[in-house]
């Protein structure tokens, strides 16, 4: 998943303000303690974060973002 196909999605699930917000705010420990915009400068995949947030939020990420 290419990285802006990644913000796209984040966008789409929370709203541009929100997203931000998780990206940068929220500690996931499905990324081992860290948060979206951390683990992404730290080099993780985007498709690995992405699955991160899905497992973190199940129900806020629609089923056609999955």
């Amino acid at each position: 998943m290419r990285l802006t196909d990644f913000w796209t999605r984040l966008e789409e699930a929370f709203g541009p303000g929100y997203a931000a917000s998780i990206a940068s705010d929220q500690v996931l420990s499905e990324l081992g303690g860290r948060t979206i915009t951390q683990a992404l400068a730290e080099g993780e995949q985007t498709h690995v974060v992405w699955r991160a947030v899905v497992a973190a939020y199940p129900e806020r990420v629609p089923a056609r973002l999955r």
